[in-house]
Parts: C-alpha cells; sequence; structure tokens
C-alpha cells in the first residue's frame, strides 16, 4: 500500500520524533527523560504520540514569544 494512503501514525518511534524534530537521538531521549516531550511505553517500547510533538513545539514558541 502506498504511504499517502495510510493515515498518519499515532505515535512514533523516539528515532522517528528525533528525525522529525530535526535532532538527534541522544537529544531525544533527553527531552523524553526531562519530561519535556511526553511519552509512552508499549511492553519494552518506548513511543511517543505525534501530538506531543506539536505540544512541544508549541510550548517553544510561547517560552520564546513571551
Amino acid at each position: 500500500m502506498p504511504t499517502h494512503d495510510r493515515a498518519p501514525r499515532l505515535l512514533l518511534s523516539v528515532e522517528d520524533a528525533a528525525a522529525r524534530l530535526d535532532i538527534g537521538r541522544t537529544t531525544m531521549f533527553a527531552l523524553i527523560k526531562s519530561g519535556e516531550i511526553a511519552s509512552v511505553r508499549i511492553g519494552r517500547l518506548r513511543r511517543v504520540p505525534a501530538e506531543a510533538l506539536t505540544a512541544y513545539i508549541r510550548s517553544l514558541t510561547e517560552r520564546h514569544a513571551a
């Protein structure tokens, strides 16, 4: 199935989330550990909700606008 026919993924791997923000994997793990970006565990996997990236970007924008 072509990727443009699929619904957007709701949960991203840490690597995919980092790629979306154009940051490194280590930086993404640091943001998750600090609580700046929300994540969930599913079994042994760590996943980042796509909406957590939007919330993080919004918080950065609000911090820098103030």
